[in-house]
C-alpha cells in the first residue's frame, strides 16, 4: 500500500510539473504538439500506477523525455516560425467580408451548424456584421465585425474614464488576505469601517471584498449562518 501510494503521489508530482511547463493553457485551447504530449503522459504515467510489476523509472524517463522535447520545441518554434507553422498550423479566415469560405471551411472540417454556434457564442447572429472570422491554431475563433458594428471607446465619446487598476481581494469567502490588505496599503482599523458600513460583525459574515487603486469596494457579503 505504500509503495503503491509513493508511486502514485511522485507521478502525480511529474504531470503537475509537466503541466505548469506547457504554460497556462485550458484543454481546448492546447496546441495540437502540447494535446499529443498531455495525452501521451496521461498514458506513460498510468502504467506504472497501476502496474507495480513496472519499474517506476519505466514511466518516469519516457515523461521527462517528452517534456524535454516540448521546451525545446517551443524555444525552436519561437526562433523559427515556418517550424511553428508546421507544427500548430495556420490561423484560416473562414469569414470573409460577411461570406463565408466553403473551402477554408472544409479543409478545417468546419460545418455551417458549427460556425454559426461559434459565431453566436461570440455574440453575432448576423454573418453581414462580420469583416472576419479567424479560426486559431487552437481551435478558438476570432469575430472581427466592420468598424461600423464594434461598440465606441470613451475616448471616441470625448468621455473622461478613470482606470482604478487591478482590484485587490482583500476579504475571499470569509477568509482576510492579510498580505493583500498590507499591499493595498490599508489595515485593520479601514477593514473595520468597512464592515460597520456594510452592517457586518466579521470577515467571516463576508463572501467577497475587493479594493481598487481609486480605493472603491465591491463588497458581497456570505448569504450562508456562519
Amino acid at each position: 500500500m505504500a509503495i503503491a501510494f509513493m508511486r502514485t503521489v511522485i507521478l502525480y508530482i511529474l504531470i503537475i510539473a509537466g503541466v505548469r511547463l506547457m504554460g497556462k493553457r485550458q484543454v481546448g485551447e492546447l496546441e495540437p504538439s502540447e494535446l499529443v504530449v498531455s495525452l501521451l503522459i496521461a498514458d506513460l504515467a498510468a502504467v506504472p500506477m497501476q502496474d507495480f510489476g513496472i519499474p517506476l523509472l519505466t514511466g518516469i524517463i519516457p515523461i521527462l523525455v517528452l517534456l524535454s522535447m516540448t521546451m525545446i520545441l517551443s524555444v525552436l518554434t519561437m526562433k523559427f516560425p515556418s517550424l511553428r507553422a508546421l507544427l500548430c498550423g495556420k490561423p484560416s479566415i473562414v469569414v470573409r467580408d460577411g461570406r463565408p469560405d466553403p473551402r477554408e471551411m472544409r479543409r478545417n472540417r468546419l460545418t455551417v451548424d458549427e460556425l454559426l454556434e461559434e459565431l453566436r457564442m461570440n455574440g453575432y447572429t448576423d454573418l453581414t456584421k462580420i469583416r472576419y472570422a479567424i479560426l486559431e491554431t487552437n481551435g478558438q475563433l476570432s469575430v472581427l465585425p466592420y468598424a461600423a458594428q464594434q461598440p465606441p471607446s470613451a475616448q471616441q465619446l470625448n468621455l473622461r474614464a478613470t482606470d482604478g487598476g487591478l482590484p485587490r481581494v482583500i476579504i475571499s469567502d470569509g477568509v482576510l488576505l492579510q498580505d493583500n490588505l498590507t499591499a493595498a496599503g490599508y489595515d485593520t482599523d479601514w477593514l473595520n469601517q468597512q464592515l460597520r458600513q456594510h452592517h457586518v460583525p466579521s470577515p467571516a459574515h463576508v463572501f467577497l471584498l475587493t479594493v481598487d487603486e481609486l480605493g472603491r469596494v465591491y463588497f458581497i457579503p456570505r448569504e450562508v449562518d456562519v
